[in-house]
């Protein structure tokens, strides 16, 4: 199970001397003309030509950790040790012409995984290690199918079945098992009446994805992109045997049937690694082809630190790796970015300052840009790293002809410094048009009694900012349109305050829900669905007044909350509620925690949903209302 208790970890500063970016001694870099160097000379990084290359790579590596280590011991060095950010134990059939998304993603286009999608006229949701599906079409509301999120030879338990993504007829299910010790990827077919049909499940061999905030998984088309990381020890008999590796599974399947995806000549370093002395990891970017049916991956591996925020741009992925130990005024130059296009082209990669917060710091715009809002100390998002983020703040604006082999560094004037936030713990950025907004709010913690915080909007282009005042902390910022709307609480009420991003960016109206707090904190937790430049409705779910972020592990929402905006004005619409009489006992086996939340707003052709636990309630708009219609529990019913 996840520990909860990990969520009061505080960043451990260690104090060194600055290393930096160094060739690891021992290992001379071969030149770019070696054999099968396609690309131009220092703009892409360079793949290992061998195992045997790559076993000498890491022989070096375990040779300078153990002379590090020697040197702290004499204490030369006055080195505390600390612990890195800790990992818990832990559609064809679709219409055409009204292919709706029901997931509040980042970038249009690029779907994340996540519980609830739309397969034709259904809904498939992922709940506490089962798959359901709810038929929709025909103006029906209809539980259909129910079938567990493994497969019938698998035991699900110490395993996590979190994100699920549908292509075509294929929903695709991703979770991690500690008792099995690696990802995996559940595949289903799913005809056009919402029938379930298991076919395999694969099973990835790393170390835990999770994060508080971020997604593993993400498609584009057909194309299945997940993130997994592999913590190495340089210093082991065979390294190579931590790597990523891929078997079918089935009973009794044993470890020899692991077959390895990521070959010497996939695996890329920068031309100067940073310093290794505490924690080095293999990055791995897995796209899977998932085109009829099929399951053919390919995978990239990059050599870094532990630390890591995972985005997803349209046209490529990033990987922002941060040592956990460089930190405050030693974190200068202790960061790598990679940036691998998702056309199959080689990685490149660039030395950084800091480390972003979650993957919301990061937009690569149509400047061939990457804007990324860096903290000084800030180790990642694995896990509960994001909510530990601290530090100075500044905005990392780099064009992407800067990335090469990972031997050059962004230059100073790419950073802006921004203010720092000066209340609040739970640090919250978006992108929203020209503009970067970012704040501070109560996030997984208790709802705090704030009444002045200070909300920042940055230019992202000309770097700068100003600050615009609220009456409420920022535990949410999200787009409309172009503007954007600002969600948090007072410590009794839930406010949503809407913000105008024109020339000078303003505070436009607010909306306060009297007695509440947002009851979900995953983004997809959110939905705006527009019908004009400056008009839409707002869902949210919401709880009672004064709930900690964290309830909504354990507990379901009380209702959502639908609101109308209007110009950046907003009226409420109305609330489909929740009905704690038919919470029923679902003999859980798997994830018997919502880590990922359990309610969801849900637009879809011309229709209003709440999904609120085991329920899915029908709302019509009715003299500028939205009243229930009617609701249906798809809960498991007892055997």
């Amino acid at each position: 199970m996840k520990a909860f208790s990990q969520l009061a970890i505080a960043a451990v500063v260690t104090t060194i001397a600055l290393i930096g970016f160094t060739a690891v001694p021992g290992y001379e870099v071969p030149p770019a003309e070696v054999a099968g160097w396609a690309s131009p000379a220092g703009r892409t990084m360079r793949a290992f030509q061998s195992d045997s290359e790559l076993r000498s790579y890491f022989r070096a590596i375990a040779d300078r950790q153990k002379r590090l280590t020697q040197i702290s011991k004499s204490g030369l060095f006055n080195v505390q040790n600390a612990s890195p950010a800790a990992e818990s134990t832990k559609a064809k059939n679709e219409s055409k012409d009204e292919a709706e998304s029901v997931t509040n993603t980042q970038h249009a286009g690029v779907d994340e995984g996540g519980i609830v999608k739309v397969h034709g006229n259904n809904l498939v949701v992922l709940r506490r290690g089962r798959l359901f599906t709810v038929a929709i079409g025909a103006d029906a509301l209809k539980p259909i199918s129910i079938a567990d999120a493994f497969g019938p030879d698998i035991n699900p338990n110490d395993t996590w079945y979190d994100e699920m993504l549908v292509s075509e007829d294929t929903v695709v299910v991703i979770g991690y098992s500690y008792d099995r010790g690696g990802t995996e990827i559940g595949l289903f077919k799913i005809n056009d009446k919402g029938q379930l049909n298991y076919q395999f499940t694969y099973h990835l061999r790393s170390n835990d994805y999770y994060s508080s905030r971020n997604y593993a998984s993400r498609l584009i088309g057909n194309k299945l992109i997940f993130y997994t990381p592999s913590y190495l020890a340089p210093g082991s008999e065979d390294p190579l045997q931590q790597f990523p590796a891929v078997r079918r599974w089935r009973r009794g399947a044993r470890d020899n049937e692991f077959k390895r995806i990521v070959p010497a000549t996939r695996v890329y370093r920068p031309e100067y690694l940073m310093d290794p002395q505490y924690t080095l990891a293999l990055h791995t970017v897995t796209v899977c082809d998932l085109a009829n049916g099929g399951f053919a991956c390919e995978a990239i591996g990059v050599v870094g630190p532990s630390g890591r925020v995972f985005y997803v741009s349209p046209t490529s992925v990033y990987v922002w790796m941060t040592s956990p130990f460089g930190t405050g005024k030693d974190s200068r130059n202790q960061s790598i970015v990679y940036r691998m296009p998702l056309d199959g082209s080689a990685p490149s990669a660039l030395r950084v300052s800091g480390g972003p917060v979650d993957q919301f710091s990061f937009l690569e715009d149509e400047e061939e840009e990457l804007n990324v809002l860096v903290r000084s100390d800030a180790a990642g998002d694995a896990m509960w790293s994001a909510e530990a983020a601290a530090g100075d703040v500044a905005l990392l604006r780099v064009p992407l002809a800067s990335f090469s082999d990972g031997s050059e560094t962004a230059a100073g004037n790419y950073y802006h410094p921004l203010p720092n936030p000066t209340t609040g713990d739970s640090f919250q950025n978006r992108f929203i048009g020209d503009y970067l907004l970012y704040g501070t709010g109560s996030g997984w913690g208790a709802p705090a009694s704030n009444k002045q915080v200070d909300l920042y909007a940055v230019s992202r282009k000309t770097g700068v900012s100003q600050i615009l005042k609220l009456e409420h902390g920022v535990d949410r910022i999200e787009a409309l349109g172009e503007d954007a709307v600002v969600v948090g609480t007072d410590g009794k009420d839930l406010h949503f305050t809407s913000v105008r991003l024109g020339a000078e960016p303003a505070v436009a109206s607010s909306y306060v829900r009297a007695g509440a707090s947002q009851a979900e904190l995953r983004s997809h937790g959110f939905f705006y669905k527009p019908d004009g430049d400056d008009s839409g409705t707002i869902g949210l779910p919401i709880s009672v007044p004064g709930r900690p972020g964290y309830e909504h592990l354990f507990e379901n929402s009380a209702a959502v909350l639908f609101l109308r905006n209007s110009s950046l004005r907003f009226e409420k619409l109305g609330e489909l509620a929740a009905d704690s009489e038919r919470a029923v006992d679902d003999r859980c086996r798997a994830s018997c925690v919502d880590w990922y939340g359990n309610a969801r707003p849900l637009f879809l052709r011309g229709r209003v949903f709440a999904l609120l636990g085991y329920e899915i309630v029908e709302g019509t708009l009715l003299d500028g209302s939205i009243r229930e219609r009617r609701r249906i529990s798809y809960a498991p019913r007892r055997t």
